[in-house]
C-alpha cells in the first residue's frame, strides 16, 4: 500500500495560533503570514455574515488582520483562545462598520431635512405682516376722508392720479396735494424716516 504524500503541512498538524500570536507580538512576519493563512477565511466569513456585502467584508477582514498584527501583544490566553480573540475582533469591526453606515444614513437624512427647511420663519413672517397691516390701517384712520380715499384708490386699487381725480370728482392738483399730505402723515405715523 502506498503512503499518501502531502504538500506543505500534514492535515493533522494545524498551526498553534496561540504560539504564533506570541511570535507575531514580537514582530515575527513569518508567524504573521501563518496566522493570516490560518484565519483569513474565517475572518472574512464573520465579516460577510454581519455586513452582507463582499467589498465591505473584504475591507473589514483586511482591517482586522492589520489589527491582529498591531495588537498581538494584547492577546491574553487566559481569557480565551486565539481564534476566538481574532473572530471577536472581526465581529466587533463589522458591527462598527454597520453602525457607522447607519449613523451616516441618519446624518444624511437630517441634512436632507435641513435643506428642505425654509430659509425664513414663516410664522414670524406672517405675524410681522399682520402687525404691519394693522399699523397701516390705524394710520389710515388718522387721515382726513379725502386723503384716506385718495391713498386707498391710488395705492390699494392702483389708480393713476388722473383716475383718482375722476373717481373723487376733484381737480387733479387737489388730488396730488391730498395724496402728498396723506403720505406724509402716513410716513410720520408709521415712524418711517424720510
Amino acid at each position: 500500500m502506498k503512503e499518501a504524500v502531502y504538500i506543505g503541512t500534514s492535515p493533522s498538524s494545524k498551526p498553534d495560533l496561540q504560539e504564533l500570536l506570541s511570535r507575531v507580538a514580537l514582530g515575527d512576519e513569518e508567524a504573521f503570514a501563518m496566522v493570516y493563512d490560518a484565519v483569513a477565511g474565517s475572518v472574512l466569513g464573520v465579516a460577510r455574515a454581519v455586513l452582507r456585502d463582499q467589498a465591505q467584508s473584504e475591507e473589514v477582514a483586511q482591517e482586522v488582520l492589520v489589527e491582529v498584527w498591531r495588537t498581538a501583544p494584547r492577546f491574553r490566553s487566559d481569557r480565551g483562545t486565539a481564534i476566538n480573540w481574532i473572530l471577536t475582533l472581526a465581529h466587533r469591526r463589522a458591527v462598527d462598520r454597520v453602525r457607522s453606515a447607519e449613523a451616516a444614513a441618519v446624518r444624511d437624512h437630517r441634512a436632507a431635512l435641513l435643506n428642505r427647511t425654509p430659509e425664513y420663519d414663516e410664522v414670524t413672517e406672517q405675524v410681522e405682516a399682520r402687525l404691519e397691516r394693522e399699523q397701516v390701517r390705524r394710520c389710515l384712520r388718522t387721515l382726513t376722508d379725502i386723503q384716506r380715499q385718495a391713498v386707498t384708490l391710488a395705492y390699494y386699487r392702483g389708480l393713476t392720479y388722473r383716475e383718482v381725480a375722476e373717481a373723487l370728482t376733484l381737480p387733479l392738483g387737489t388730488v396730488k396735494t391730498r395724496l402728498r399730505d396723506g403720505l406724509i402723515r402716513m410716513r410720520d405715523c408709521l415712524g418711517v424716516s424720510a
